[in-house]
């Protein structure tokens, strides 16, 4: 009785500390991520209150958190799109690679970490969080804007990549055979393939199962289906966000729309919890030491992010606004890059500490980036033209299109 009163009231405390954050960044137009992500540090390890009755549900909650977020996500896009998105954008997700796993590995070499660390390394440094950028773009209103398929092409390159890098880097820290990963390999191969397989195949008959006329009934098959699925994914090394996402994937039409009413709340809720858990895990006494490498390698593949975003928005035609916007989007990490770090903790135990302070940073500087890229971009470039003008030509410089605002709307016209 002890311990469920206790759980009770840790979990009270956080979701209403959770409710007041969110109303306080809502009025000040600000994304609620770092706030919760802070709200975490102080109830976590080292915090000024830390909690133990309510952890275990809350690492519970976290990971549910993630797999609605990208349930959601993916409900947003038909089969049809994600198939196009892949075909259209995989030289973006090469780019990507380049661009974003040579810092981490380049950074763990020069610290003498060896090999199988820069492997690890590369993976936090590569993979953007889907479950951050997910929610910033719901919070900024950009699920309807132009780049937008831009940055779910990335993203779903980096998840589905996921499947390969995970069995590799795990082989490579246990030290197995050449047979052993190459099997690990197939079997994480093989589910990708089947779960895209249904839903590119399949999606109609599927949606149709899972139709109903009681939302209550539609809720509980769509929440029960998407933790299965994920659940198994997991289990054969697979991630349970791709998981998730391609069940959103599979559904669609009507039941698309509904499953997304009913889950919005809920995916709210237990995204904040995920927020939260991040920083219930990260002792503020062990970032102070690693924290200036961990700015570097922030700062650097920060701009590679943009740079990522741009040149893969460019490609597909987008204006000059939503290139930046796509760019700024990408430069959140998270989820994915705390898992690598974990797993790569008993090669080389300082890879914990700076991937922690490298996250932590990016975690806060994603949603301020995905906010304020475009419009800082837009201020820049017309300082600049300004400067280059000779006096006559002010009043064209002046006529010049307003960088505009970073939320962006619902329905762009196509001109955009």
């Amino acid at each position: 009785m002890h311990d469920t009163t206790a759980l009770l009231i840790e979990l009270g405390a956080i979701i209403l500390v959770l409710g007041l954050l969110g109303r306080l960044a809502g009025r000040v137009g600000f994304s609620p991520i770092p706030l919760y992500l802070l709200a975490g540090l102080a109830f976590g390890q080292g915090g000024m209150l830390p909690l133990e009755a309510s952890e275990e549900f809350i690492a519970t909650g976290a990971e549910i958190g993630v797999i609605l977020l990208l349930l959601l996500l993916g409900l947003e896009y038909s089969a049809s799109e994600l198939v196009t998105s892949l075909k259209t954008q995989y030289p973006s997700g090469a780019v990507d690679f380049v661009l974003n796993a040579v810092p981490g590995a380049a950074a763990a070499l020069l610290l003498g970490w060896g090999p199988v660390a820069a492997v690890a390394l590369a993976g936090v440094t590569w993979i953007s969080s889907s479950g951050v950028i997910a929610k910033v773009l719901g919070d900024l209103r950009r699920l309807g804007n132009r780049e937008t398929p831009v940055i779910l092409g990335i993203l779903v390159m980096e998840d589905l990549s996921m499947a390969v890098y995970l069995p590799i880097l795990t082989a490579l820290l246990a030290g197995v055979s050449l047979a052993g990963g190459a099997l690990t390999l197939l079997i994480a191969l093989g589910t990708v393939g089947a779960v895209l397989y249904a839903a590119l195949r399949h999606g109609r008959l599927i949606s149709r199962a899972v139709s109903s006329d009681s939302a209550e009934m539609l809720l509980l098959v769509v929440l029960g289906l998407t933790l299965l699925v994920a659940g198994i994914a997991q289990r054969l090394q697979v991630s349970a966000a791709v998981g998730a996402f391609l069940v959103g994937i599979a559904l669609s039409g009507e039941v698309a729309e509904g499953a997304s009413s009913l889950l919005t709340p809920l995916r709210d809720l237990f995204a904040a919890v995920f927020f939260v858990f991040f920083g219930l895990h990260t002792d503020p006494a062990a970032i102070p030491p690693v924290l200036f490498p961990a700015l570097v390698l922030a700062t650097v593949t920060t701009l590679t992010k943009i740079a990522t975003g741009y040149w893969a928005a460019r490609r597909a035609g987008i204006s000059v606004k939503g290139r930046w916007r796509a760019g700024g989007t990408l430069v959140a990490r998270g989820e994915f890059s705390i898992v690598i770090a974990g797993l790569a903790v008993g090669v080389e135990p300082r890879i914990g500490p700076l991937a922690t302070a490298y996250v932590l940073i990016l975690v806060i500087l994603g949603p301020l980036a995905a906010r304020w890229t475009e419009p800082l971009a837009g201020r820049l470039t017309a300082a600049r033209r300004a400067s280059a003008a000779p006096a006559g030509d002010l009043a064209a410089v002046d006529a010049v299109e307003p960088a505009g605002t970073a939320g962006g709307a619902k329905a762009v016209p196509a001109s955009r």
